[in-house]
């Protein structure tokens, strides 16, 4: 019966919930009594053979059973006790508890014919998980291709509560994960941040500034020196989005508040899990702390600058190549243990970019779909790409399943070689022809003849808006230049 089986999985939400003194019933008669009831809602109240209780709850578990999925992508069914399981769609509030408080995100769950799927909701960017499994009252959030995932159990009260776990290069990366609905009962919204007052967080100083909307000149320290980097906020009300632009690439959307001279911002891809807090001060500077994972800690100080007054290293130039004769040259793997060298054929007389990446890369993940773009338009007016890929292990066949898992999210196509650890200094003993690592990712441009014509460090995203868009403009119109130069071994 098709259409019982379509009607019966899509019905609206509210035919199929036991109505209070449905719910009520424990017993295993009342557990048929309240099939029965639902059953009534949904067929209609005068379906005579409905009325047989022991055959009703014989139909609702068939009808059940119908909709757990089929053959197809990994994802989690609509469990089959009703009466015990909370539905998972909708909106929540997810936190996972960083060392410096609170670090918030917007966990939005969905139901369609594979099962459940999710996304990671920051400002304007929502990052798809690779898959949901639910059993029980337990539940996964799988991010496969950062090997990275949430599991939590759903709580009698509805919440839900558990951990999520990253493989980082000393092994694994936890922190505790707690989650609410972000709609109450009542219809209104739960803030990202709590208010100030039950968070036990101390105000800034109001009289200092009262919105932090504009152009920052800020200044990251650890221990390991200092860092120069550039803010960008936008407020309206209390909410604040924006970000962080590096010499190297960002800090991706962040989203948060800032309200009694406190300023709060976070975001979460299943990779990344960042906090940063800051006061207001009576000059108008922000001082406070940034947090990554369960580890990391910074401190950063900010002034309000006007756009000039906010310069960053020009990517262009961090890094140069050691020789003299405009070479560069690879030897590694491939994902099939087949090794590849700039020497290959496939590489004579055509346009090359060499990208050196990692699949644990935020910024490496806003390039990638570009490059693969990019490849595909351009493969047959003689460009080449290839990829260094930089992974945690070391071991080939963890990397490579990770590196593997990247490729498809992407739908890139052009090679991918298993060249070495994340670490910068050891990425830069593979590539000697490299004076450094400076940032993953990192673009090397090398003409028809084989000389590099430059090389571009790091990769400003999506969340650094104008900016982004006028480097993919930079960077495409470079490639185009490049191809149209003729090649002394054409022909």
């Amino acid at each position: 019966m098709p259409w019982l089986e379509h009607r019966f999985c899509r019905p609206d939400p509210g035919l199929l919930t036991p109505r209070p003194e449905e719910a009520a019933l424990s017993t295993r008669q009342g557990a048929t009594q309240a099939g029965f009831a639902a059953l009534q809602r949904l067929f209609g109240e005068t379906t005579e053979v409905m009325k047989t209780q022991h055959l009703s709850a014989w139909i609702l578990i068939a009808l059940l059973a119908g909709c757990a999925p089929q053959d197809g992508p990994k994802g989690a069914s609509v469990p089959e006790d009703k009466d015990d399981a909370v539905s998972l769609e909708g909106d929540w509030r997810a936190v996972l508890a960083s060392p410096g408080g609170d670090l918030p995100f917007t966990l939005r769950v969905g139901l369609g014919e594979a099962g459940l799927s999710a996304v990671a909701i920051t400002g304007e960017e929502e990052i798809p998980l690779s898959s949901v499994e639910y059993e029980g009252d337990n539940i996964t959030f799988h991010f496969d291709w950062y090997d990275s995932e949430i599991t939590a159990e759903v709580l009698g009260n509805g919440s839900l509560a558990g951990s999520w776990r990253k493989t980082i290069p000393q092994g694994n990366s936890t922190l505790p994960f707690t989650a609410t609905r972000a709609v109450t009962s009542s219809g209104a919204s739960t803030p990202r941040f709590q208010p100030m007052p039950v968070a036990g967080l101390s105000p800034g100083d109001e009289a200092g500034t009262d919105d932090v909307s504009g152009v920052w000149q800020v200044v990251f320290a650890d221990s390991d020196g200092e860092e120069p980097a550039r803010g960008e906020f936008r407020q309206q009300g209390d909410r604040v989005e924006g970000t962080f632009l590096t010499p190297t690439g960002d800090y991706r959307f962040l989203e948060g508040s800032f309200e009694t001279g406190l300023l709060r911002l976070s975001t979460f891809d299943g990779a990344h899990a960042f906090l940063f807090h800051a006061r207001a001060q009576a000059d108008g500077t922000l001082e406070g702390d940034f947090w990554s994972r369960d580890s990391y800690h910074a401190t950063w100080t900010a002034r309000r600058a006007k756009d000039e007054e906010a310069p960053l290293p020009d990517a262009w130039s961090l890094a140069r190549l050691t020789n003299e004769e405009g070479r560069f040259s690879f030897d590694f793997p491939d994902l099939d243990g087949h090794r590849l060298s700039l020497a290959d054929p496939r590489f004579d007389g055509k346009v090359v970019l060499v990208n050196i990446f990692g699949s644990w890369c935020p910024n490496c993940n806003d390039e990638a779909p570009l490059l693969a773009k990019w490849h595909r338009q351009y493969k047959e007016q003689g460009l080449e790409v290839v990829g260094l890929a930089y992974e945690f292990s070391g071991d080939p066949k963890r990397d490579g399943t990770v590196v593997k898992r990247f490729a498809e999210r992407y739908g890139i196509e052009y090679p991918l070689l298993l060249a070495g650890v994340s670490d910068k200094a050891k990425a830069a003993e593979t590539l000697p022809d490299l004076s450094a690592v400076i940032a993953f990712p990192t673009s090397i441009f090398i003409d028809r003849e084989g000389r590099v014509r430059r090389i571009h460090s790091g990769f400003s995203g999506p969340g650094t808006g104008d900016h982004y868009h006028r480097l993919v403009a930079e960077l495409e119109e470079l490639l185009e230049d490049l191809l149209q130069e003729p090649s002394s071994t054409a022909g």
